[in-house]
């Protein structure tokens, strides 16, 4: 019995150092061919796309980040514009076809109406921030996992046979602007979509520029935003800065109910402040800003006017900040104190008292829900 189990062993033991010898050989010597004219063996492609589409299954968890309403139009143009500048030139869009070279890749990048296919959201999400080794498709250039939600909107719509090639074309159209090379582009966005998206009409010039060159460089995170920074030379910046500070035009945002008593909740946040953190009305306005005691001359410029901005963007960004994630200014660790104890029902609150108001007045907006009750901001405290 010894005898036999010795033999059993030598044979595993010979067997695994040939197999080591002959796979060392095979790429000491590139025995192995790479070509992609030459592809792979049948069962190669079979290994490879079950362990694919076993692993999203294994680790496509809930992500971090809970789902937005998945089927706000809003999100899913946002989607629509990445989509069409980041990953299309490998899957196309509904109603055109992949070139010719990309359909020489190995493996062939599928067409998005055949990638969507029947992933669910929590999948969908994670396939795109993680990305899929052996396949060229990379992960979301960013840590972020919210904005990842963007994109996943888009494909649902596409799984859900809501963006036609006529829809695709609605989605991702450009005006003409007149404003220096790349003005259109952003201009999709920051002047189209309805929500998500900061309006830049409200923003000085070395403002806009800094965040530009914050996501450009890492220090500020979006995946959507570090892409699209990254498609102009930092010279760029600097002009479409000064155009959208001085002469894009306000876009056309869409309206929030919100009640009077979240309005006034607002104020009296926006209003507050102790002896650790300024009100936020002393950085961001409306009316004088008073930095007193908290670095102002240092500070001052670095803090962008709130008054009417987007409410869902407004929400982003402050949980962002209570969660440690945003950064990219001198000003960030100010910022984080600042938010760190808020909680849901308060950032909700801010947000939607800073949107209701008017840039220009710093007074309630006409039309907003609660415009015609008296103005928040005069009946909050001074403290």
């Amino acid at each position: 019995m010894k005898q036999r189990t010795r033999t059993v062993l030598y044979t595993l033991g010979a067997l695994g150092l040939a197999g080591a010898v002959a796979g060392g050989a095979t790429v000491a010597l590139g025995l192995y061919n790479v070509s992609a004219r030459a592809g792979h063996f049948a069962p190669v492609y079979w290994a490879l796309h079950t362990t694919y589409r076993n692993a999203v299954e294994l680790y496509s968890g809930a992500p971090e980040t809970p789902a937005p309403n998945l089927d706000d139009p809003a999100l899913i143009e946002l989607g629509a514009r990445h989509f069409e500048t980041a990953c299309a030139m490998c899957h196309a869009v509904p109603g055109q076809t992949r070139s010719a070279t990309v359909r020489g890749m190995n493996p062939v990048p599928p067409h998005i109406e055949e990638a969507v296919g029947t992933w669910d959201p929590e999948e969908l999400h994670w396939i795109l921030y993680e990305g899929v080794k052996m396949s060229g498709m990379p992960q979301w250039p960013s840590v972020r996992e919210d904005d990842v939600w963007a994109g996943v909107a888009y494909l649902r719509a596409i799984q859900n046979g809501a963006v036609t090639p006529e829809r695709q074309a609605e989605l991702t159209a450009r005006e003409e602007t007149g404003g220096p090379e790349g003005a259109a582009f952003c201009a999709g966005c920051h002047g189209g979509t309805e929500a998500h998206v900061p309006r830049l009409d409200i923003f000085d010039a070395d403002y806009i520029e800094a965040a530009l060159l914050a996501y450009r460089e890492g220090r500020r995170q979006s995946g959507i935003m570090q892409h699209a920074a990254s498609l102009s030379d930092p010279e760029q910046l600097r002009e479409l800065a000064d155009w959208f500070a001085e002469e894009a035009p306000a876009p056309e945002r869409r309206r929030h109910e919100a009640s009077v008593e979240t309005l006034e909740t607002g104020a009296q946040l926006a209003r507050g402040g102790d002896d650790d953190v300024p009100a936020c009305t002393a950085c961001h306005g409306p009316g004088p800003r008073d930095l007193s005691g908290f670095g102002g001359e240092v500070l001052e410029g670095k803090f962008p006017p709130l008054a009417g901005q987007d409410e869902a963007y407004l929400i982003t960004q402050l949980r962002l900040w209570r969660d440690g994630v945003r950064g990219g200014t001198e000003a960030h660790d100010l910022m984080r104190v600042a938010a760190q104890e808020l909680e849901e029902a308060e950032i909700e609150a801010l947000a939607a008292w800073y949107a209701a108001l008017d840039p220009a007045t710093g007074e309630l907006g006409p039309g907003e829900t609660g415009a015609s009750a008296p103005n928040p901001l005069r009946q909050a405290s001074d403290h």
